[in-house]
């Protein structure tokens, strides 16, 4: 996929990351962060900001290099106008509470709103 996409588009739908930061890495600029969970991007898809799509792979409890599995969920940064796919198990499904608590290392940082299928 090439362009800048709306991250909608997968909502609900299967999705391939790529981990380039698993769950225990230290955030590369942050040294005093750890991953408390697996987190990438999906190869070839440009968010808003030009980047690749970010995605939190979550409800894995081991290091991944790449996973998937379905999108439940996107973290939409209303500051930045950012978005970051959620990407869990097939037929995994979490509430907006557990999405907020696991990423919430990162995401307590920004304003964000939850957007469902």
């Amino acid at each position: 996929m090439s362009g800048k996409l709306q991250a909608r588009v997968f909502l609900g739908k299967r999705v391939m990351a790529k981990v380039d930061r698993p769950l225990g890495s230290r955030h590369p600029e942050h040294n005093d962060v750890r991953y408390p969970v697996n987190y990438g991007f999906v190869p070839g898809a440009l968010g808003h900001d030009g980047e690749e799509l970010d995605a939190y792979v979550l409800g894995v409890s081991e290091p991944v290099k790449t996973f998937i599995g379905r999108c439940i969920a996107i973290i939409h940064r209303t500051d930045s106008g950012d978005d970051k796919l959620v990407v869990v198990p097939e037929g995994q499904d979490l509430s907006d509470e557990q999405i907020r608590v696991l990423t919430d290392f990162q995401e307590r940082f920004f304003k964000s709103i939850i957007v469902r299928p």
